[in-house]
């Protein structure tokens, strides 16, 4: 069995959960308000992901990384998308991710890709990949709940409740913590 591979996409499945939790919560027209300070809106965050999944796992173990076609700068423009458009291109590049995954084994761990010209184990360049959604999420959330303030519904533990939680941890794998999010 392919424990490696599986445990990665469980992961990637986890993170780009957490992110569809918290799109849910907000409105469209919080989706393309600016951040913070002038910071990225949620829908810039997402497009870049996207845009940055499907390059990556496009032709993974055969091209460059970053495709000729990607216009990585043009991701970070301000855009006006409604949640159906954000949520098309979303999906679009997680589904290359994941159909990539679906087709490696754990002994292409030790394959060479390349990414921006330059030489990566699969295993590196899927940790890196994931580090990346992970880091974005993790701003999506923070956006998102900063938008929501106290309407915001947790997606993790909720401030006060560890101790009760932790008589019944329920959300450690990332199967069981993605069917929470969808319950929610």
């Amino acid at each position: 069995m392919d424990h490696v591979i599986a445990s990665l996409r469980a992961e990637y499945l986890r993170y780009k959960g957490l992110a569809e939790a918290a799109i849910g919560q907000v409105s469209e027209a919080e989706l393309v308000a600016p951040g913070q300070g002038g910071g990225n809106s949620i829908a810039v965050i997402c497009w870049h992901l996207a845009g940055n999944l499907r390059s990556r796992f496009t032709a993974f173990l055969t091209t460059d990384g970053e495709k000729p076609w990607r216009k990585r700068e043009e991701e970070f423009e301000r855009r006006s998308v409604t949640r159906t458009e954000l949520l098309v291109h979303w999906e679009r590049g997680w589904t290359t991710l994941l159909e990539t995954l679906d087709g490696l084994t754990d002994a292409d761990l030790e394959r060479e890709v390349t990414i921006r010209g330059q030489p990566l184990r699969v295993s590196e360049a899927l940790h890196r990949s994931l580090a990346h959604a992970s880091y974005h999420v993790g701003q999506v959330v923070y956006a998102a709940r900063g938008l929501r303030g106290g309407e915001w519904r947790f997606l993790s533990i909720p401030p006060g409740q560890s101790e009760r939680y932790n008589t019944h941890p329920t959300r450690e794998k990332p199967a069981a913590q993605i069917e929470r999010l969808r319950r929610a």
